[in-house]
């Protein structure tokens, strides 16, 4: 009996111009042997071309890498350029904004300033010390209140720490006294710093709300403050004390204040109607 053969399809020997495969009719054991060796060269085939792709015979179908065109790169060049131009110009602009906010005060803040100082002079215009007035409020008011009501609380606020500062100077000549008579006067003249400084914590504490009435207990209680100091110097004076010309030195701002709250307070009625405005 004849051999049975077989026909197997092995790459592409022999024919490698036209890249057919070719029909090979072989018995069995050729077949098998040609087969493994089929095997191999596809192995090796995979090993040698891994991660490579084979050529296409259809270069059509090759997509070439394009390089952007220099009308695109022209494009981009000029939006970046643009870009980093509207952000210096940002940035100049916005220094511009900040300096001048710095060398140039708003106009609503300079027109409080100007409004504050014409009310601050109206108002020490009454007292007898009109100039060191204007200066003692304009320190602690910084433009921020224009009222004359508000002005005079704040003279009212300025006596009072004035006398706080001076209120421990009898205790402190006390303790450095020899003089029986003149610690018997300085011993009176700290029980009267001590009511003159609750008369005008009084007063400060009332001013929440100024109505006649409480205009008629200010004068009252800011009169018995400044006279408490005055009597306390007049005690001095007649004991012969050697203490009364510092005591007078010390306590006569405290004194200017309180004079100039009096004056304030007995011509704050005519200051409002010159600004028209009323006693809140």
């Amino acid at each position: 009996m004849a051999p049975i053969r077989e026909s197997v399809q092995i790459g592409d020997y022999g024919n490698v111009s036209t890249r057919k495969r070719v029909i090979f009719n072989l018995y069995p054991s050729a077949t098998r042997h040609l087969r493994k060796i089929s095997k191999m060269e596809e192995s090796v085939n995979f090993v040698n071309g891994y991660n490579k792709v084979e050529p296409n015979d259809d270069e059509s179908s090759v997509i070439p890498c394009q390089s952007p065109s220099p009308k695109r790169r022209r494009t981009v060049a000029a939006i970046i350029t643009l870009t980093l131009f509207a952000i210096i110009i940002g940035a100049i602009i916005s220094a511009a904004l900040v300096h001048r906010s710095h060398t140039n005060p708003p106009e609503s803040k300079q027109s409080s300033t100007i409004k504050s100082i014409k009310s601050i002079k109206a108002v020490c215009a009454v007292t007898q010390h009109p100039e060191s007035c204007f200066t003692d409020i304009s320190s602690i008011n910084s433009g921020r209140f224009v009222d004359p009501e508000m002005i005079f609380n704040l003279t009212v606020q300025l006596a009072t720490n004035e006398l706080t500062n001076i209120s421990s100077l009898p205790k402190t000549l006390i303790s450095k006294s020899n003089d029986l008579r003149t610690g018997t006067a300085l011993r009176d003249c700290a029980s009267l710093f001590d009511d003159a400084l609750s008369q005008m914590s009084r007063s400060v504490e009332s001013m929440t709300v100024l109505t006649e009435e409480k205009m008629a207990d200010l004068k009252t209680w800011i009169s018995a403050a400044m006279t408490d100091l005055e009597t306390c110097v007049d005690g001095l004076e007649e004991m012969g004390s050697t203490d009364v010309d510092e005591v007078k030195m010390k306590m006569q701002r405290s004194i200017e204040l309180m004079s100039d709250c009096l004056a304030i307070l007995a011509n704050l009625d005519a200051i409002l109607d010159r600004f028209g405005l009323h006693l809140h």
